[in-house]
């Protein structure tokens, strides 16, 4: 078993997701967020069965994930 990080975004129109430290672009979306999530473990799954292990990226600099927000004058 291997956990990925996730990433999930909020829209306007819906919800994107994409995991950290996979090689490759693989992302997710949906209507809710549980529709993104599920949406992305699919894909993540497909990656992996066309790629196979290799597609992990065993070296991610990534240990965890924040979101934060900047004000800067423009």
């Amino acid at each position: 078993m291997t956990k990925f990080k996730i990433v999930v975004e909020k829209h306007e129109d819906g919800y994107v997701a994409y995991p950290l430290g996979l090689k490759g672009v693989v992302v997710g979306e949906g209507d809710t967020y549980e529709a993104a999530l599920a949406d992305v473990k699919s894909a993540i799954r497909f990656h992996l069965d066309t790629f196979g292990p290799d597609a992990i990226d065993a070296d991610s600099p990534v240990l965890e994930a924040y979101l934060a927000d900047a004000a800067l004058a423009v």
